[in-house]
């Protein structure tokens, strides 16, 4: 199989997407995260929520979840409806469209499934398709060992030789073992020569339960970086520094997991000292430049 040119030749500005000539046809990328094995802490699923209410998301399809899970394990939720009705919901994938300035946006939003995996990423491929999608990006989470005081560790991994070459931080995939059904929905897409990109958050173990809102938060951020588009952030950045509060309260009480975090916080420190670069300074300039000219266009 051919590797296909990069999707949208990348100008300087952003790295999937500001189009310098204006006759360029409309892109469309599609983004997805599953809940389950793919997101520690919730937080790759709450970014993926986040864009579709800041973006004014619409819902355009559902996966029938007959086909895909064992409601032994993810079983429905019963309980009133908007109408006051008591009504089932089920365990399903939903897709979502946001049209934006830039490209089309459509959000894949599911709980990771028991069964059919193939038949699963095939029916997203398909409809991803017929929307003119050419670039998967899939959001996940995991546990590591990281401070809770630092920023969250953010790695970008692409099958994609074209992308690769005009992202600088992103690296092959190497991960070899047990995967899940963002892995397996990444290898699809580019077995049907789609672009694919995986971003993965690391989320610091010890405080593993969602909410995890600075895990979100960096998400988010190098979402926007990927897709040149502003993306509102609300509340977040707020969340997320009462969070990081909340955690040195509870490390506080407890010597041996305070003492565990300086360890976490002084080997992170010793691997990060190159990163205080002149690149990393001009990249979080031109984000705040991007919100401060969509606040201003709203």
């Amino acid at each position: 199989m051919t590797t296909p040119d990069p999707e949208i030749p990348v100008p300087e500005q952003t790295p999937l997407g500001r189009h310098s000539a204006p006759s360029r046809a409309r892109h469309t990328v599609l983004v997805a995260a599953f809940e389950g094995w793919n997101d520690a802490g919730g937080a790759a699923t709450a970014a993926l929520q986040h864009l579709g209410e800041m973006w004014g998301a619409r819902k355009v399809h559902e996966l029938d979840p007959e086909e895909y899970h064992d409601f032994q394990v993810n079983r429905p939720m019963i309980g009133a409806g908007p109408d006051g009705e008591r009504e089932i919901t089920w365990p399903t994938t939903s897709l979502w469209v946001a049209e934006l300035p830039l490209r089309t946006v459509v959000l894949v939003h599911g709980i990771e499934p028991s069964m059919r995996w193939r038949r699963y990423c095939t029916e997203l491929l398909d409809f991803a398709e017929e929307r003119g999608v050419r670039t998967v990006v899939t959001l996940g989470a995991l546990l590591a060992d990281v401070p809770h005081t630092r920023p969250i560790p953010m790695t970008a991994t692409s099958d994609s030789d074209g992308l690769r070459a005009v992202l600088s931080d992103v690296e092959p995939n190497t991960y070899e073992g047990p995967t899940g059904i963002v892995g397996v929905l990444q290898h699809e897409a580019s077995e049907r020569g789609l672009q694919s990109v995986s971003l993965w958050a690391a989320v610091p173990h010890y405080v593993a339960n969602p909410p995890s809102p600075k895990a979100t938060l960096a998400i988010l951020t190098r979402i926007e970086e990927l897709l040149g588009e502003p993306v509102p952030l609300g509340d977040l950045p707020e969340d997320a520094e009462a969070w990081q509060h909340g955690v040195d309260e509870l490390a506080g009480e407890d010597a041996e997991i305070a003492e565990y975090v300086k360890q976490l916080e002084e080997a992170k420190d010793t691997a990060d000292l190159p990163e205080a670069s002149g690149e990393a300074i001009a990249r979080e300039f031109e984000r705040w430049l991007k919100r401060r000219d969509s606040g201003r266009e709203g």
